[in-house]
Formats: C-alpha cells, sequence, structure tokens
C-alpha cells in the first residue's frame, strides 16, 4: 500500500503582522513613506529591539477605511 504523505504537512499559521517593507509593498511606496505612516500612529505597531512589527488587523482596518 503506498501511502500520500503530501498531506500530512502542517497547516501554514496565519500572519498577525506585517513589516514595513510588506506594508510599503502592499500600498506601492517607498520604505521611508511606509515607516513614517507606521510612525504616525494610525494603526498599532510594537518594537522588538529594532524591528517593527505592525498588527495586521490594525493596518486591515486602516487599509480598508481609507
Amino acid at each position: 500500500m503506498i501511502s500520500d504523505t503530501s498531506n500530512t504537512e502542517a497547516p501554514k499559521k496565519e500572519k498577525k503582522t506585517y513589516t514595513v517593507e510588506e506594508i510599503a509593498e502592499q500600498l506601492c511606496v517607498s520604505k521611508k513613506v511606509a515607516y513614517a505612516l507606521v510612525k504616525s500612529g494610525q494603526f498599532a505597531y510594537v518594537r522588538a529591539g529594532r524591528a517593527i512589527r505592525v498588527s495586521k488587523d490594525s493596518f486591515d482596518k486602516w487599509l480598508n477605511q481609507n
């Protein structure tokens, strides 16, 4: 009997945050503009050392309102 092992992979976790680079790509703006948007406080973000992670829910809500 041959078993199909392709279905045994764990499901991928849904992203809960975006990087500033991902936001820049989504909005088709430069990283500099994306950093300015993040620091403007229009959506939630956290700092982990030097890394900035933007709340996916907060960003998506902001994007859909504008």
